[in-house]
């Protein structure tokens, strides 16, 4: 089973269009109302951090997208790009997509924890500043690879909580930022399409005799994925959610 990220789910699943979905009504139903408390949790974690309100649209009025990923190392590879940008101001060498979970440096980042962040639990506690967190990718490395949560609003702490399903709540407009700046160092179009046959290639390619954002060929198809889904969640309205 390999990560999926969707925008719209609600939508997705009154539709009965999950990929591959053999769910019952009743099932649906029930993963709707888990979404739905999800979703409402969220207002209350945002509201508690001080931060504006987001609601998730009606789902008559959202378009949902699907956006298939490279598995979770595909996601971990794009992390490990983020987190020696911000150390060092430069890209690490390719590496196979299987080692990206174990880079010294990434597992390092997760453990520290990110430099901005707002648990809320009983209380809220502040974590570093935003002045720490300059340069750094804590929206996009500091979430599960598996489950949890972008919103539509632009705000520059991560969201930690046990409210909520994954436990972070990130900012698709600040996932998008950082997303972008993973691009230009790459020298990616960010409007390339990620199923061309030139991304294509790139994926399949070895990266020793490619150049530019070709050495990275998985980083730059995961890349462009995100900016995809950060993009649709900001004009719909709706959530990004891990699944």
């Amino acid at each position: 089973m390999g990560l999926n990220i969707v925008v719209g789910m609600l939508a997705d699943l009154d539709e009965s269009e999950l990929d591959e979905s053999e769910l019952d009504d009743a099932e649906q139903d029930d993963l709707a109302g888990e979404l739905c408390a999800d979703f409402a949790a969220i207002g209350r974690v945002l509201a508690a951090a001080g931060l504006p309100a987001w609601s998730e649209p009606d789902a008559a009025a959202v378009e949902a997208a699907e956006f298939d990923m490279y598995g979770y190392g595909g996601l971990h590879t794009l992390r490990r790009l983020a987190v020696h940008l911000a150390e060092s101001g430069e890209l690490p060498p390719p590496a196979p997509v299987e080692a990206a979970a174990e880079d010294p440096l990434l597992k390092d980042v997760y453990s520290r924890g990110p430099r901005y962040g707002v648990e809320v639990d009983e209380g809220t506690r502040l974590i570093g500043s935003e002045r720490e967190a300059d340069g750094a990718y804590d929206h996009l490395v500091h979430h599960s690879d598996c489950e949890g949560f972008y919103v539509p609003v632009d705000f520059a702490p991560v969201l930690c909580t046990n409210e909520i399903t994954g436990g972070w709540v990130g900012s698709s407009q600040r996932l998008l930022e950082e997303c972008r700046r993973i691009a230009a160092r790459l020298g990616l179009p960010d409007d390339l399409d990620p199923w061309g046959d030139e991304v294509s290639a790139a994926v399949e390619a070895d990266a020793e005799g490619a150049e530019g954002w070709r050495r990275y060929g998985v980083e730059s198809f995961t890349c462009l994925q995100v900016i995809a889904a950060a993009r649709h969640s900001i004009v719909t309205g709706a959530a990004i959610v891990f699944c």
